[in-house]
Order: C-alpha cells, then structure tokens, then sequence
C-alpha cells in the first residue's frame, strides 16, 4: 500500500533515485535543458528548485548543501556563477516542463525540462511584446492634427477670403509631352 506517500519513486530503490536524481540535476544545470520522460522530469523540478533556491545565498554553508545533493564541483560551480545572479529577483518556478509527445520504443511520454531564464527563443519572443505593451492603449483612435487642418481652423484674413469666394480661373495644368519622347510627327518618319 502506498498510504500516505507523497513523492513518485519511480520504480527505484531510494540509492538508485537519489543517484539518478543528482545526475539528472547536474545535468540539467550544465545544459540548461534535457530530454527525459514526464515523471522524471516532474520528480527532477521537486528536486532541483530547492537547490536554485539555496544557491541565491552564497556562502560556504549553501554551497556544501548543494553539493550534498549534486556530487559534482563543475555543476556546483555553474549554479552559484552563471544561474544564481540570472535568477536572483524570481521568486520561484525556475523551471518549464514541455511535453514532447511519445517514445517511439515503448510509448512513454517525453517532455522536455529546462532552466526558464536561459531559453533564448523563449526570451526573444517575449521581448517584442514587452515593446507592444510600452504603447499607451486609448479609447479613441483620434490623429493628431497636421499642419494644414492647423492652418484652416485659423481664423480667416480678408485676403483668403476674397481668394476662396473668387471662382478660380485656373484650370489644372496640361501635361506637356517629355523631351525624351519623340513627338508623333517625328515618331512617323
């Protein structure tokens, strides 16, 4: 009976887990992204987002924590350099689990784990939406005057006046023909 147990052990004794657990955690901090199925992959958050949590405090003390946890100096090191800083003012849920579909072996499902604040492609696609969302929203779309409607809600002198009520004598302009083309006299000989 499983009365009460709250974490998934997935079909390993508890070395076994532990074990698979740090690699896959050291792993992931290195690469900044694995492939593995979505059980491991739910079991790996629970694991490693205490450990992000701990490396946001620098000292002797968070650092023997965690390697307790990841048995490797070259995983510890990347956490407290590179990671901790970038993660520093995100209050938690450091990671982002993205199924992936089926393992064409035996039908398991895949998902895709990694570190929110290092996928590039994610952070693009988010930059140009932060540039949309600096636009301050109106209710009316209303234009902004030019300087003609300036000019025509000016109040009106004698002499434009007397120009509009005047019929206008001239006539668009005729278009003269190019010097580049020949005329049709010329084009006949």
């Amino acid at each position: 009976m499983r009365h009460n147990k709250s974490f998934n052990h997935l079909g390993r004794k508890s070395g076994h887990r532990k074990a698979m657990l740090a690699n896959m955690a050291s792993s992931l901090l290195l690469h900044k992204r694995i492939q593995t199925t979505v059980a491991k992959a739910k079991a790996l958050r629970i694991y490693v987002e205490p450990l992000i949590t701990k490396s946001k405090e620098d000292s002797t003390h968070s650092r023997r924590m965690v390697f307790s946890y990841l048995k490797q100096k070259e995983a510890v090191s990347e956490l407290f350099r590179t990671i901790a800083p970038k993660i520093a003012d995100r209050p938690g849920g450091y990671t982002r689990i993205v199924k992936t579909g089926f393992r064409v072996g035996d039908g398991a499902d895949m998902a895709i784990i990694e570190l929110v604040d290092f996928n590039e492609a994610a952070l693009t696609a988010a930059a140009p939406k932060k540039e949309a969302a600096k636009k301050p929203a109106t209710r009316r779309g209303r234009a902004k005057k030019s300087a003609s409607s300036e000019t025509a809600a000016a109040p009106k002198t004698e002499e434009t006046a007397k120009e509009e009520a005047a019929p206008k004598a001239e006539a668009a302009p005729v278009a003269e023909p190019q010097a580049d083309t020949p005329a049709p006299e010329e084009a006949a000989k």
